[in-house]
């Protein structure tokens, strides 16, 4: 229910607003209206987010964390498999004795 009346408003700010999108121009802050600020102050805060969001993927895409943990596994699981080969031979040795 909470989320039907959300999406009720937001479409109702949306619609208010509507018109403002037909036409473009220059408007100045004094007459510009209250729903036209408030839709495009959540527009400006949402295209921040998105930037913001998209910049730190590119940043994480940069630093090639994936090569990097695929060669960090490659790495481990070749020093853990000589370390059991060697615990295995030990074993061995330990239980079948001549």
């Amino acid at each position: 229910m909470n989320k039907l009346l959300v999406i009720t408003v937001l479409v109702a700010v949306l619609a208010l607003s509507a018109e403002s999108f037909r036409m473009p121009r220059q408007v100045d802050d004094e007459e510009q209206g209250t729903i036209t600020k408030f839709t495009g102050t959540i527009r400006s805060y949402y295209d921040n987010a998105v930037n913001t969001a998209s910049g730190y993927l590119e940043d994480i895409k940069g630093l090639k964390l994936e090569e990097k943990a695929k060669n960090l596994y490659d790495d481990t699981t070749t020093v853990l498999s000589t370390y059991a080969g060697i615990a295995n031979d030990q074993l061995y040795h330990y239980f079948y004795q001549k």
